[in-house]
């Protein structure tokens, strides 16, 4: 899993938005398509080359870049029937021209599976204003699980046990928690204790906030060391 971007809500200075790089035996499923991750996808892999898209839910800050990769898809490349997994909310967003059959929508909610290459992807719904869906991928018995954007209100073991590494919004500083529907650091730290992950990596941290504090506060709750997702980093999982 290679990071392409772990801003939160909006694109800090030279940063960018929510975006993952999940490859599995040649397989690849860009996570996300938040600001500036379309840019940093190719450092990483051509177009030609990627497989699908999952996003997990409306908001911009997650889904924007899907307009930039309509047009290259579209009037570049030439490809059709791109798959694109994501919640209805996604869809609706994009309607118009992106109905021309360049995207394969396929809607999933919370609770459905897919096999995307060789592994398997399972979603469940978060706490969050819009419907958003966490997601456990999974193959060979290595799973990484990513909370998407979810408060407290929702439980990361709902994505399984044997968590290899466990992708975790932490948004908000600690002294912020409850001001909107995210998890702190200290909160991103439990949840991850709470659902047995081997390893924890914190994301989706706003601009301004403390990522060194951050770090420690999370490794506080989960009891052992954590990283912080830096665009450009990739993760063996």
């Amino acid at each position: 899993m290679t990071v392409l971007g772990s801003d939160g809500s909006y694109p800090g200075p030279g940063g960018a938005c929510s975006g993952y790089l999940v490859r599995a035996a040649g397989h690849c499923t860009w996570l996300e398509a938040g600001p500036g991750t379309l840019a940093n996808l190719q450092l990483h892999v051509p177009l030609e080359e990627l497989d699908a898209v999952v996003v997990s839910h409306s908001h911009a800050d997650h889904r924007s870049d899907l307009e930039s990769l309509y047009v290259a898809l579209r009037y570049f490349l030439g490809r059709e029937k791109f798959p694109v997994y994501a919640p209805e909310g996604v869809r609706e967003e994009m309607r118009g021209e992106h109905f021309d059959g360049t995207f394969d929508w396929r809607v999933v909610s919370g609770g459905q599976s897919a096999e995307l290459g060789p592994a398997r992807w399972t979603w469940r719904r978060t706490d969050h204003p819009v419907e958003t869906l966490a997601a456990r991928a999974e193959m060979e018995g290595r799973a990484l699980g990513y909370s998407a954007d979810t408060g407290p209100g929702w439980d990361l073991a709902e994505l399984g046990e044997g968590l290899t590494l466990a992708l975790v919004e932490a948004s908000l500083p600690e002294e912020a928690e409850g001001s909107l529907q995210h998890l702190s650091a200290r909160q991103a730290g439990a949840a991850g204790a709470a659902a047995g992950a081997e390893r924890l990596l914190i994301t989706h941290i706003a601009p301004g906030v403390d990522r060194s504090r951050a770090r420690k506060e999370a490794a506080a709750t989960f009891g052992a060391s954590v990283e912080v997702a830096e665009v450009g980093r990739t993760w063996d999982i």
